[in-house]
């Protein structure tokens, strides 16, 4: 029985593995063709042709063809991203144009404007002979009461600057409660109000955001601006 000595396996493994290294190294290479290599293969392509039977003219031109139009579809696609690109930077710009500006939102919550103001509208289904609007702050209490008579269908704008009887400013948000009645009883009311836009998120894939006191909303579901 022989026993070798040193490491005359190892270094024959690491040789093997460096051989396959360098073959794959040898071996690999870039796997697009660009004009340049297309260019070289093609006049490869004629120099070593079989003058008794030089390429068709027809396959060479549609070889021509069909990489010009792969090149054009690619040079596109650049452009395209670029396209993308300054869409989305113009579309950062014009949602930011909403900062600062009101919005009337759907629903029973009233944020403080500005001004420290509370305003909104409630839309009636038909004709009330009585309408009462309340606001309800955190706590339960009641800080403001409107009421109409006679009032016709449709939009019902109200106000409320927003100061207590010592006039010390009320936090928001308040609750709107709505009482609408006609000869025959209650009727339907739904209510909104205008909230301030702060912010915008407008990410590179999505949908543009509204950032509000009352919460983040979609541009779409603002009924009014001003």
């Amino acid at each position: 029985m022989t026993i070798s000595s040193g490491n005359s396996f190892l270094s024959g493994l690491s040789s093997t593995a460096s051989s396959a290294a360098a073959a794959k190294t040898a071996t690999t290479g870039s796997k697009t063709l660009d004009q340049s290599a297309f260019l070289k293969l093609m006049t490869t392509q004629m120099q070593t042709q079989d003058p008794f039977n030089p390429v068709d003219n027809t396959q060479m031109v549609a070889q021509m063809a069909q990489f010009s139009s792969t090149t054009g579809i690619a040079e596109m696609n650049t452009s395209l991203k670029a396209i993308a690109g300054d869409i989305a930077a113009s579309r950062v710009g014009d949602a930011a144009g909403w900062i600062g500006k009101s919005a009337l939102v759907k629903g029973d919550s009233a944020t403080e404007l500005s001004n420290g103001s509370f305003a909104g509208k409630i839309t009636l289904a038909k004709d009330a002979n009585e309408v009462n609007i309340s606001l309800v702050d955190g706590s339960g209490n009641v800080v403001y009461n409107g009421s109409a008579s006679n009032v016709a269908a449709g939009d019902v704008p109200f106000s409320f600057d927003g100061k207590d009887a010592n006039g010390n400013q009320i936090a928001g948000p308040l609750k709107i409660s709505v009482n609408a009645k006609d000869a025959s009883g209650q009727i339907d009311a739904t209510s909104s109000a205008w909230t301030t836009i702060i912010g915008v998120q407008s990410p590179a894939s999505g949908t543009t955001k509204l950032v509000t006191p009352s919460g983040v909303i979609a541009p779409a579901d603002a009924l009014q601006l001003s």
